[in-house]
């Protein structure tokens, strides 16, 4: 595992990836902050296209470290904003943001989002690789619950709250939080505090349903897979994790991190996205 990063870097990485994120799906910019840095290398017109997605009690400046080092390589990056309503809502809109590149995807998912991009990538010819980041690998049929209790070791279920909320046809809609208080504990431990208390104060709720709709789609099957496994993980239990990715056939890296490893060790997380983008033949 990398050294921890400081305080300093992590928020700055953090609230400079909150500023660029305000469009659904956009590109990254280098921040102005970086103007004196020497140019980042420009990309190969067939270079593939690094699309990031966040999971559930995230958003996607989670990804800020990556995006970081990646341009800083000269890569094509999008990290859409997820909605986080239901898996096959999230994979079409999803599907959509792929639909709008032009040349071949490596697709990364984190958490809640390896369900989408599982889904998503079904059938998508320009998906190149798939990359899952301590996510879900589901087959059809199994949900993000499932997947969940099949294995000891989670204690999200302690740590979350139950938010209602009305539906438009008159019934009630239920969606999860991460109580503040166990925030850092159990999502990102190792982040300074502070640090914790702006991502729990920005996390996404997602809906009930959504962890509990089974899949229709496992493009894993039919593309190349890479899986990070967080061995400190206590939303999703490492052994999980360890069996999905031997499941998928996925090329398996561990790195002693909590969920949020995106955020506590981006630099593991970059290398293992790069050597899927490296798998992408040119011109393919």
């Amino acid at each position: 595992m990398n050294s921890p990063v400081s305080r300093r870097t992590v928020t700055a990485s953090l609230l400079a990836g909150a500023a660029a994120l305000g469009t659904a799906g956009a590109a990254f910019s280098v921040p102005a902050a970086a103007a004196d840095r020497p140019r980042r290398p420009h990309p190969r017109p067939d270079a593939p296209t690094v699309v990031l997605i966040h999971g559930a009690f995230a958003d996607a400046s989670s990804w800020s470290g990556v995006v970081e080092r990646l341009l800083r390589q000269g890569h094509r990056v999008l990290a859409p904003a997820l909605p986080l309503r239901g898996l096959a809502r999230d994979a079409a809109y999803i599907r959509s943001v792929l639909d709008s590149v032009t040349g071949p995807i490596v697709l990364v998912g984190h958490s809640y989002g390896g369900a989408v991009i599982s889904q998503a990538a079904a059938g998508a010819r320009q998906v190149e690789a798939l990359v899952y980041i301590a996510a879900f690998v589901p087959e059809v049929g199994e949900s993000a619950l499932q997947l969940t209790d099949r294995f000891p070791g989670s204690t999200l279920g302690q740590a979350t709250v139950t938010r209602y909320y009305p539906l438009p046809d008159g019934g009630q809609g239920a969606e999860l939080v991460i109580r503040k208080d166990l925030f850092r504990e159990q999502f990102a431990a190792g982040v300074p505090v502070e640090t914790a208390h702006v991502m729990a104060a920005g996390q996404r709720p997602i809906t009930l349903a959504a962890l509990q709709e089974p899949a229709t789609a496992a493009a894993w099957q039919d593309i190349p897979s890479w899986y990070l496994v967080a061995s400190e993980d206590r939303n999703i239990p490492p052994a999980a994790e360890r069996w999905m990715a031997e499941r998928a056939r996925a090329r398996t890296v561990t790195v002693r991190a909590p969920h949020a490893v995106s955020v506590t060790d981006p630099g593991p997380v970059t290398d293992l996205i790069l050597r899927a983008v490296r798998s992408v033949r040119p011109g393919h």
